[in-house]
């Protein structure tokens, strides 16, 4: 179900204000992104697959040994196969989305505009408005 025009809205300015006061966070979410790389899956689900062999395999001789060897190779490779790709190099800053203006720069708590103080802040104003008029 598509997002309506008011809820697009509010979901650049709630990414707008992550960029603009969590940008550590930000660059460490940019980081994890990328293309997978297949050539680790496939890697990482033949470990897994040659864990299970083992698995099997220590059941057969019944060697409790080989089968506790076995299940942590299916689980170091099913971990390979879906971690997230290391990117080498150093990262840059991450991107900062271009501002816009907030239509109707109406004044919230403290006489700040609307669009000013912490993400948290304006979204307890809009919230106090809906309720029927300001607390504080």
């Amino acid at each position: 179900m598509p997002l309506s025009e008011q809820e697009q809205r509010l979901l650049e300015e709630m990414e707008r204000s992550l960029y603009n006061n969590d940008s550590d966070f930000v660059t460490t979410m940019n980081s994890r992104r990328g293309r997978p790389s297949y050539t680790l899956v496939v890697v990482g689900i033949l470990g897994a697959l040659a864990g299970v062999a083992v698995v099997v395999a220590g059941v057969a001789f019944r060697q409790p040994l080989i089968g506790v060897a076995g299940f942590i190779l299916l689980l170091a490779g099913a971990l390979f196969a879906i971690a997230p790709p290391r990117r080498r190099g150093s990262l840059g800053p991450a991107p900062v989305p271009p501002q816009s203006s907030t239509p109707g720069g109406s004044a919230g708590r403290n006489g700040r505009k609307a669009g000013g103080g912490s993400m948290m802040d304006r979204l307890n104003d809009r919230w106090d408005r809906r309720q029927g008029g300001d607390e504080r």
